[in-house]
This record gives C-alpha cells, structure tokens and sequence, in this order.
C-alpha cells in the first residue's frame, strides 16, 4: 500500500512539472496542454516498459552499470536477437529514442527536431499494437509534432529540453510487477482540470474502485478462461481493469468503445501499465449507440457505468430506423424539451448491453436507482424483459455520494443468462460506508470489510436483515417489477407475553393518563374561550 501511495504521489508530481513547463512556455490552460502532458506520459510509459521487459530478458543488460550505454554497444544482429525475445504486445524502441539517450544530447543543435522525429519514430514502428482505431478503422497517431504546439519557434529547443528533463526524473519500472487497481485516482487527477460537460454533450467520470471491485467479484466468483471482456463506455477503463485482474489477464480480452479520444488515451495508458497491451487494438473511439463498432459481436462479461445524462438529439431520430429496432426493443428516450431535464441515454446502454451479451453472458451495469422502482415507461419495460426472460441476477443499491462526481443515488444491475430465477439477490447497501471529505465535496467511503460483506452475501444468496432479500421471479412480478430490496423486506412487530394482571395494570394506567388529558384539554378550552370574550376590535 505505501508503494502504491508512492507510486501515485511521483505520477502526480511529473503531471504537476510537465504542467509547470507547459505554463513557463505560455500553453497553462491552452487548448493542447492536455494533449501534451497525455502524449509525453505516454512516452514515459512506453520507454519504462521497454526497460523493464529487456532488463527481465537479458541479465547482463539488468546488471550493467549504465543501461543505455550497454544497449547501444549491441551489435544490429544481437539487436534484433533481443527484440525478438520479447513479448509480442512490449513496445519496440531503438537506443536512441530512449528518454536516457535524449537526455543525453538535449545540448545538441536543433534538439526539437531530435525530439519530434524521434516520437514519430516510436509511432510508425509501434502503430500496429499501441494505436487507438476509430469507428472508421483509421488509427491514430500516438504522437504529435509537440514542439509546433509553441509559436515562438526560438522557444522550441528549451521547451523540449524542458520536457525530457522533467521526464528523466524517476521511473515507473519498479510498478510494472503490480496491478494497477489505483490507476482512476491518476486518471482523475489528470483530467480534473481539463474535464466540461460540453453544454452537456460529453464528460468523462469514472468508477470508485470499491463499486469496481464488487462488480468484478459478484460477476464472476469462479475461475474462468478465455472470455471476452466489454465495456461499451469505457472511460480510462476503471471496471474493466478490475475485471480483468479478478479474471486473470492472460484468461481475457479486453474490448471498448467510447466517444472520447481523451477517455480512450487513457485507457490505452491503463491497458500497458496492466500487462493487457494486447487488447489495444480492441479500443475504438466511437459514438457506442449512433455508430457501434462491435454491433456484430457477443460478449461474455460486460461492465459499464454508462452516462446518465448526454445530449443525443443529434442523432436520436436515426435510432428509429430498422436496423436499431431489435437492439431497442424497449424503445427510445424522448429528447426533453428543457435542456435541465434528464436526458436518459443510459437506457439505450442498458438494451445495449441487453443485445450484445454472449449466450451465456454476464453483464454489471451502474444505473440511477430510481431506474429500479420506475412505475412505467422503458425502465419498467427492460426490467419485465429482464426478469421474463430470467436474466436477473440481482441488484445492490450503493451508499449516496458513493461517487465523488455525481451526487445521484445508483444502483448496479447484474445480469446473467444462466441466473437462477428462484433466487434473486436484492440489497440495499444504502446505509453502509463512511463519509470523508472529498475536497468542497463529501462522498461515501466503503470500508474494506464492508465491501467483502455485500459480496459474501450476495454470493451466497443469503437474506440479511437490513440488507439483503432473496426473492423469486414470481415475487418480483407481484410487486410491479421493483428491483428495490425495501419493498420486500419484512415489518416486523416485536411480542411481549405478559401476564393477565400486568395487562390490567397497564390498561388502568393509560385510562389515567387519557383523562388528565381530557381534563387539561377542557381548561385550555375555557381559557381560549375566556380570552377571546375579553378581545376588543380597535
């Protein structure tokens, strides 16, 4: 855990540098910062990983006193001999493009010349494995010219110096032996000033890692091998990391979509630093329901904590056509009239996901809660689908301000094809966890304890009072289809046996103490009464 809090605490400080030289060069708050300070981390991670998987395949490399040195005496031959050793999904670099071998010759003339051919370099060479597609199947280029982002072009060579400077400072490659359960924290420490809604078109979230955790857990309690994992709004890919380690990252795929080139940079970050590097070709930018990249692909575990609220009128009257019907058998979202309304996108998500599972899938989506008790409407519609075709697994309904980003109250939704309709898990974990202050904000903290108990329980299907029912298809269908675990827990009344003579004794005693309140009620009365005799009108 120390490490960890190390580990964070370095990454925050190389962020708050590389913003340092973005400012001291005029680019604080300008438009390509972010693109800057994200594609310069990238490097990093890139150029770490290299070490760090050559230093495990060549020992003499490990031992050497000077790294970069011994890399550059290798002979072409003995070169390619070591890149042939390593794992197809590590990054292929050349000894000159290392952040040690920039360091070097950051004195050399023209160094941002250096620096941008070399980032173009690394991108050409590293394209097929690191790069992000679009819906199109475009790829993207890991790198921009980052120099060009500075006008003054006599600034160019000391603001590149500047960045290899702040780069060379520390080394990521003791973490690569870890998973990386703590990567949301980086990546919302990273987007915190760079993150709008977009007048509500667009804004990148992302899931605690307790509500992460539990939802890997609960999907899958037993070993399993060879799936395909999805996410259809994927952000920096904080559910499908704990996905994947609860599955085992040799054991899954890793498969997204998401609006965001912001989102998905992230996720590509997320993916190399969770040995998962052979998923990066599965990430696509595109707009999930308007233009589904893997509408033809079935899914086995699916995770998403999709948005709430996003604007699609754009394209809302183009999911009536005939080829989207099947996909929303439930129907589609009114676009409000007021823009303050909600717009209930994450419907579309939920049929989504509904249509993209595997025959035997399995699927943990985040939901409003207000979804799970809505009395009409496509809500009510997917939850009789839901239980009608004996999906429903169950439902936990979170703590409030569980989420540092939205004060609205979630539940998640497990789905599964082969869930066991007899015994439906509900629970209401409303009144679990601690409350800490999260900068202005407060948010609700579970505790490691807390979190193991609402995954025991709901793996064993076991009824708890306070917390937990277990209720069939049948007893769903009787309360309207409400997900909600306070709606079937019992009211119970507590008995006491007492004797014949105690009851009298109690009886005579509340008689007593009806008519002193009789009695004090009629002197109120004269008094009253008394009082307004004596009133005169001015």
């Amino acid at each position: 855990m120390t490490q960890d809090i190390s580990f964070i605490n370095k990454t925050k400080q190389l962020i708050d540098n590389l913003k340092s030289v973005c400012a001291n060069y005029g680019l604080g708050n300008d438009g390509n910062e972010f693109k800057i300070i994200t594609q310069v981390v990238l490097y990093k991670f890139l150029n770490d990983k290299f070490r760090f998987e050559v230093r495990k395949e060549d020992p003499a490399l490990a031992a050497a006193e000077n790294f970069t040195e011994a890399l550059e005496k290798l002979d072409g031959e003995a070169y390619q001999f070591l890149l042939a050793g390593l794992h197809p999904n590590v990054p292929r670099l050349q000894p000159h493009q290392l952040i040690s071998s920039l360091h070097n010759r950051q004195n050399e003339g023209d160094f941002a010349k250096t620096f941008d051919d070399t980032l173009r370099q690394i991108s050409v060479e590293n394209a097929e494995v690191f790069s992000v597609k679009s819906f199109s199947g475009a790829k993207d280029s890991l790198f921009d010219e980052l120099s060009q982002f500075i006008s003054d072009s006599s600034q160019r060579d000391a603001f590149c110096r500047a960045l290899i400077n702040k780069l060379f400072e520390f080394s990521f490659e003791e973490m690569f032996g870890q998973k990386y359960d703590f990567f949301a924290t980086i990546f919302e420490y990273l987007i915190k000033d760079y993150n709008s809604d977009s007048g509500g078109k667009y804004a990148e979230y992302y899931t605690p890692h307790a509500v992460a955790r539990i939802m890997a857990k609960i999907m899958v309690p037993e070993p399993v091998k060879k799936v395909r994992c999805y996410d259809p709004s994927a952000g920096s890919g904080t559910l499908l990391m704990s996905l994947a380690h609860q599955i085992g990252e040799d054991n899954c795929s890793i498969y997204s979509e998401d609006i965001s080139q912001k989102s998905s940079n992230m996720l590509r970050l997320n993916l190399i630093l969770n040995n998962l590097t052979h998923s990066i070709p599965n990430i696509i930018k595109t707009n999930t329901i308007a233009q589904p990249y893997y509408l033809d692909t079935k899914f086995d575990f699916i995770v998403s904590n999709p948005p709430f609220k996003l604007d699609f009128s754009d394209f809302r009257d183009d999911l009536e056509k005939d080829a989207f019907k099947e996909r929303y058998f439930a129907g589609i979202p009114n676009v409000p009239k007021a823009k303050k309304e909600s717009m209930a996108i994450y419907l579309l998500f939920i049929q989504h996901i509904m249509y993209s599972l595997s025959e035997k899938g399995r699927a943990a989506i985040v939901v409003p809660t207000g979804f799970i008790t809505a009395q009409s409407g496509i809500e009510k519609k997917i939850r009789e689908r839901l239980v009608y075709k004996g999906w429903l697994r169950g439902v936990v309904s979170m703590p409030s301000n569980i989420f540092a980003s939205t004060g609205t109250n979630v539940s998640v939704l497990f789905l599964d094809k082969d869930a066991d309709s007899e015994h439906i898990v509900l629970m209401d974990a409303s009144k679990l966890g601690q409350t800490v202050k999260d900068g202005k904000n407060q948010r609700t903290v579970l505790t490691p304890e807390e979190e193991a108990r609402i995954i025991e329980t709901f793996n064993s299907k076991t009824a708890v009072e306070d917390l937990s029912v277990v209720v069939s298809k049948e007893q769903v269908k009787e309360k309207n289809y409400s997900f909600s675990a306070g709606q079937y827990f019992e009211v119970k009344i507590e008995y006491v046996d007492i004797t014949k003579e105690e009851f009298q004794e109690k009886l005579v005693g509340f008689e007593e103490r009806l008519k002193g309140l009789f009695a004090e009620g009629e002197k109120l009365d004269g008094e009253i009464l008394g009082n307004l005799k004596r009133l005169k009108m001015n």
